[in-house]
């Protein structure tokens, strides 16, 4: 068996992408087949080659289990369980089918019972796969290594549970169904195995569908803009204020506004970043820098930047003793205007003054 990545983008999901074989002479489509028709089981074949080869699917993923059930009361089994690099919880469920089934569905249940293993439970856990397979690797050392941790971090291990499906295809109701459920903060992915036969040989076509690949960065900034925008209404927070600076009056200002406008007027009137908001509100890197190369200096620093949660378009930045400076967009009311009030106490009196105007019910 030959495994190839195919890097073709899908226009719409479930279209098939024909595979060639590219000679001097022709340009020959491969003939697709199916698992059964090649005698590909689906736990003895595929689960066992790709429990191997995971990269093949979902790279920077470590498998530490196979067929795991060590939950009570259920005899229900996660077909690979893996980490992810930033300690998250991968819940893999594999089809062999045409459709897909109802995999979506039980991986969710299944992300639902895993969802509280803490680092020492998958130690166990990983030593047991470990054993299994023959391997004399300690299992608490390799986890750690793959995470790159010099300890366990107890707090931070398993926030999060992500799902990946494998399938030879996805119907409608699937695709459906984790478009929707990644609208609202999950994480799935699907990843469909195509076999194609080549005289002897079965080549597999392997493609990410969701997220569409090229995708992923604008599909989590739209889930955290969306996230943050539900958070917001939840609080019922629609509250605007008139800011006044030096007898100037900007109106209408949402909370975050007001307190990017009462920085950038503290700033001007000689103010430090360090005097204004506690350090993690801040970004900043060296150089005087446009937003684009603010964006990509911060990326390099902190691999979680993300630009939606700052304030770094044309603009907004703050260019202070050779360093580029972006203040965070995330405020509560509370903290919001705590930091107006105690940059407000710093200046001289009757320099800046807000007051609230109006509050949407």
């Amino acid at each position: 068996m030959i495994v190839t990545h195919a890097a073709q983008t899908v226009a719409r999901l479930g279209d098939a992408v024909a595979l060639y074989e590219l000679t001097k002479t022709a340009i020959t489509e491969l003939a697709q087949t199916t698992f059964a028709t090649q005698d590909i089981y689906e736990r003895l074949d595929l689960q066992r080659l790709l429990r191997q080869h995971f990269d093949v699917i979902e790279p920077g993923t470590l498998i530490i289990a196979e067929e795991f059930s060590e939950w009570d009361e259920s005899k229900r089994k996660i077909d690979l369980l893996g980490v992810d690099r930033d300690a998250n919880l991968v819940v893999v469920e594999l089809k062999r089918t045409e459709d897909g089934g109802h995999m979506e569905l039980q991986a969710i249940r299944y992300a639902a019972m895993v969802s509280a293993m803490t680092f020492s439970q998958a130690v166990e856990v990983y030593a047991g796969y470990l054993k299994q397979n023959k391997s004399q690797d300690d299992a608490e050392t390799s986890l750690l290594e793959f995470l790159k941790w010099d300890v366990a971090h107890e707090d931070t291990f398993g926030r999060d549970v992500r799902i990946v499906l494998v399938s030879a295809e996805f119907s409608k109701e699937i695709t459906t169904s984790v478009l929707w459920l990644n609208e609202h903060e999950l994480d799935i992915r699907c990843v469909r195995l195509r076999p194609c036969a080549l005289e002897a040989r079965v080549l597999l076509d392997v493609q990410q569908v969701i997220p569409l690949p090229g995708a992923e960065k604008y599909t989590e900034r739209i889930k955290i803009k969306k996230a943050e925008e539900r958070r917001e209404q939840a609080k019922h927070d629609y509250s605007k204020y008139d800011l006044t600076i030096d007898r100037n009056t900007q109106q209408q200002l949402s909370k975050r506004r007001l307190v990017f406008e009462v920085v950038k007027a503290a700033l001007a009137k000689g103010l430090t970043p360090e005097q204004m908001a506690t350090p993690n509100k801040w970004i900043s890197v060296d150089g005087v820098l446009e937003p684009e190369e603010f964006q990509d200096e911060a990326s390099k620093l902190d691999r979680k930047f993300d630009s939606i949660r700052c304030f770094c378009d044309d603009g907004e930045l703050f260019h202070i003793a050779g360093r580029t400076y972006a203040l965070s967009n995330q405020w509560t009311l509370s903290t919001a205007i705590a930091v107006v009030d105690q940059v407000i106490a710093k200046l001289p009196p009757g320099s800046l003054s807000y007051a609230k105007t109006s509050e949407a019910d």
